[in-house]
């Protein structure tokens, strides 16, 4: 009974709340002060903008006016909603047509803008995606149950970097439906963690792993084996036992599981199916989408059109038209079909159909159309079926490579995930190259880090990423094509010598085929890919410094490891007989034996040599003296038979100089580490950024502090301005100048000079300008092709043309960039040549009042 009256005051609290959640909704000015918590709900490190201070008066007309075809569209939107309105009285008002930032109405759809920027990156929707939830700044709605009032220009919001639902939705819509998506805006409902960018209890899209499908183990049955002794002990009790033993440990886990679902659990929304949000509607049929999916504008994200996130939806529209969801959302938006042409499902505001109503004559006009006024009232609801959507009012969307490339709003963003927090960076930011940063932890407060990983761009040293492991105090160093030692990852606890670390290469550049080496105090490890000599691994044990220094040949100097095993494995030569193929040979220095063990052939064990090097020297040391106990052989599968000693002799030799061999690659592999952690020291210790030729900015300062530094080094080299090429040497020939220069002669050479420096620059800027041209030819050409074949034109062949398209445009962009700097530049290398004249010392004298 108890729990009963428990469960009934629970649900009493639930309708109380559901009840004051209906009351804000009616009433606006109550919600705004009862949840003025909620207007906060972006991040905390967003400073608050005054939108009223926007500087309107350069935007074109425009953006102040209305057509006359936006001003019969706004009438139709008001015709429409009140049809709407008293056809469906309990739905909200449609959001048809807001204000822009100056001011006037302006219907939704004319507010798309197609636009085609040159970024390869912007040619796919996640890229569109993300680039638009990175660059922009979210704003939380002014009121998180109604739409806005107003809804500026996706120019306006690209230019101050920030913006609401609505507007990131918009200009995302805009991306996308200029490279051929079928996109649309939502006005729709969503949960409180969606509308308010709270992702806090999402896991980090960096820590979701791919699920990985279980393998069916495969037992090999034996019918050799032993069989085991039976045991004597009851199953049914072992089963009794093992069942509750199962069932308690399932009782555990499920109850830590609720415990931590409810932990993770967000608390109850009062305003929960009435929180108002804006994303984007893809549907299939373009660019190879198979199934219609949503975008989250705030975070770039992909969802199902059945997540539960996403509660319901008002209307959608795209550049075209606007459609009204007349579907039941009672179970959110997974049960919604979205055929747009479907009647029933929607109810679209601008019928495609174009026909003209067709008028009755004579007799069937006063039998089908007693009443004129009828007519007239008809007439007037047909007007729609012939209107077309006016052009878009907003200017041509543009977003400079800076802007792409700094992407971020005051080139930083931080987002907030389930124990873990993401950085990002635009590049060139930081001097070390970092551009992103994510710190994951053990707790849900984001004190105690355990695993910090960061990723890095335009490092001169090629290093890509590095991951580094608080609690065993791992690092690992993930290197790109092109370092000096082809070092592809590098993992280590301390850059000190010695120490446990492992190197891996790209094996395709080094010399010896090196693919990784695995070090600590005591030995080394390296393995071979794709040799010569069909090495793969080749192990070196090392002894402890002062110990085992009498040995000879276990030391070169006195700061080596002395080395007490090599050994070596090979993979099998097909060209030699299995048992004349060494599989693996071992020197033991400190015992001076070599042990040779060879590959399979047909046989249970393998043939084996075992060399004794101890007694092999001379002791007048004139060379090696060979018997028969210095050599054990084990050939499988024959019996023993006296061997010659002479082959054995030639082997044993061989084999001491390759040991020699191996002892000078083993101290080179050494030297080769200490070399690496030596240039890794420096390249930290002042990183280094290279800078693309692309990065016409970029490029331009590196190059004018390039030229201030040359030209300090100038001034400080004395005697330096006498062994420069004379650049008056042309023109002083010209008037025939031998001594010293009339005025008339140092006129006639400072005018000639001038005259053929503004020649130069004027062919330089023609140059540049009929590059220009031939661009722009280009691309109008392309252009064109595509009007003529768009409709014959495949979903790869519109691909290709994207991808060329882009490629033009780039370049007619690089092209305007250097001609504007050419222009601009021009003149001030011209007054420089004047100035320069002036003070020469030969012309001074003539010119100094001039």
């Amino acid at each position: 009974g108890g729990r009963m009256e428990v469960l009934e005051e629970k649900e009493e609290e639930e309708q109380t709340e559901e009840l004051k959640a209906l009351e804000i909704s009616d009433n606006l000015q109550d919600m705004e002060t009862k949840v003025s918590v909620e207007q906060v709900c972006g991040p905390s490190d967003v400073p608050d903008f005054d939108w009223s201070s926007v500087d309107t008066s350069q935007l074109p007309s425009s953006y102040k006016t209305n057509s006359l075809e936006e001003k019969k569209l706004l009438d139709i939107a008001d015709r429409f909603l009140q049809q709407f309105s008293h056809l469906c009285p309990d739905r909200k008002p449609l959001f048809l047509h807001p204000v822009n930032e100056c001011g006037m109405e302006k219907f939704v759809s004319t507010t798309l803008r197609r636009a085609v920027l040159p970024y390869p990156e912007l040619y796919h929707w996640d890229g569109c995606a993300s680039f638009v939830s990175d660059h922009l700044t979210m704003e939380p709605l002014k009121s998180p149950i109604t739409p806005p009032t107003s809804l500026y220009s996706p120019t306006t919001i690209l230019k101050y970097q920030r913006g609401n639902c609505f507007d990131f939705s918009v200009l995302l819509c805009s991306l996308l439906i200029g490279v051929w998506y079928d996109a649309y805006c939502v006005h729709g409902y969503a949960t409180r963690e969606i509308c308010t960018l709270d992702e806090t209890l999402e896991l980090c899209p960096l820590l979701r792993k791919p699920q990985e499908v279980p393998k069916e183990e495969i037992k090999k049955s034996n019918k050799y084996r032993v069989k085991p002794r039976p045991v004597l002990q009851s199953k049914f009790e072992l089963q009794q036992e093992a069942k509750k033993a199962a069932e308690t440990e399932a009782a555990q886990k499920s109850k830590e599981r609720e415990e931590e679902k409810e932990l993770e659990k967000p608390k109850r929304d009062p305003l929960y199916g009435l929180r108002v949000h804006a994303w984007v509607l893809v549907l299939p049929g373009k660019r190879e989408v198979a199934e219609a999916f949503f975008i989250n504008p705030f975070t770039g994200n992909r969802h199902s059109t059945a997540d539960e996130r996403f509660l319901g939806i008002e209307s959608v529209w795209n550049h075209r038209n606007y459609w009204v969801n007349m579907q039941d959302c009672r179970n959110g938006c997974k049960d919604l079909h979205f055929d747009l042409g479907d009647a029933i499902c929607w109810e679209v505001m601008l019928p495609e159909s174009s026909k003209p109503l067709q008028l009755l004559s004579g007799a069937e006009e006063d039998k089908e159309l007693p009443n004129r006024d009828m007519y007239e009232l008809q007439e007037k609801e047909m007007i729609g079926l012939s209107f077309d959507m006016p052009p878009s009012w907003v200017a041509p969307l543009q977003i400079s490579p800076r802007e792409f490339e700094t992407r971020y709003s005051q080139g930083r963003k931080v987002s907030l995930y389930k124990n873990a927090k993401l950085e990002k960076w635009a590049p060139y930011l930081n001097g070390d190259g970092l551009v992103k940063r994510l710190t994951v932890y053990a707790d849900s407060d984001c004190t105690e880090a355990v695993e910090v990983r960061e990723w890095f761009k335009n490092r001169a040293d090629m290093l890509d990423r590095r991951e580094v492991n608080k609690q065993t105090q791992l690092t690992t160093e993930y290197f790109s094509p092109g370092h000096s030692f082809g070092l592809k990852a590098h993992t280590y606890r301390s850059l000190e010598t010695e120490t446990e670390r492992t190197m891996e290469f790209y094996n395709e550049v080094r010399a010896d085929d090196l693919q990784k080496r695995v070090e600590n105090a005591n030995q080394m490890t390296e393995y071979f890919v794709g040799r010569d000599d069909f090495l793969h691994i080749r192990h070196v044990e090392f002894g402890e410094r002062g110990k085992e220094a009498h040995l000879a040949g276990t030391r070169t100097d006195l700061n080596s490891r002395p080395i007490v095993q090599i050994k070596e494995c090979f993979h099998r030569n097909p060209e030699k007989p299995a048992d004349e193929d060494v599989a693996e040979r071992i020197f033991l220095m400190t015992e001076e034996t070599i042990h040779l063990t060879y590959h399979l052939k047909d046989y249970i064990t393998p043939s084996k040599k075992h060399f004794f090097k101890a007694a092999a020297a001379d002791r007048k040391g004139k060379g090696i003296v060979m018997t028969p106990e210095m050599c054990i052989t084990y050939q499988a599968g024959s019996p023993e038979k006296e061997k010659k000693l002479l082959p054995q002799y030639k082997l044993l030799k061989k084999l001491i100089e390759e040991e020699e061999q191996l002892k000078q690659q083993v101290r080179q592999s050494e030297a080769e580490v200490l070399n690496i952690l030596k240039i890794r020291e420096q390249e930290e210790a002042a990183v280094k950024l290279s800078v693309s030729i692309y990065n016409t900015e970029m490029s331009e300062k590196r190059r004018q502090q390039y030229g201030a530094m040359k030209n300090k080094t100038e001034d400080e080299l004395p005697g330096r301005e006498e062994q420069d090429l004379d650049y008056l040497a042309p023109f002083l020939i010209q008037v025939g100048h031998r001594g010293k220069m009339t005025k008339e002669q140092a006129l006639r050479v400072r005018d000639a000079c001038l005259t053929d420096f503004k020649h130069r620059l004027i062919d330089k800027v023609n140059i540049i300008q009929a590059r220009f041209e031939k661009a722009v030819e280009e691309l109008q050409k392309q252009q064109l092709w595509f009007r003529e074949n768009r409709d014959q034109l495949s979903a790869e062949e519109e691909d290709d043309f994207l991808t060329r398209y882009s490629e033009f445009t780039f370049r007619v962009h690089i092209v305007t960039q250097r001609l504007k700097r050419e222009k601009q530049v021009a003149p001030q290398k011209y007054r420089a040549l004047q100035e320069k004249l002036r003070r020469d010392p030969r012309l001074a004298e003539h010119l100094g009042g001039a």
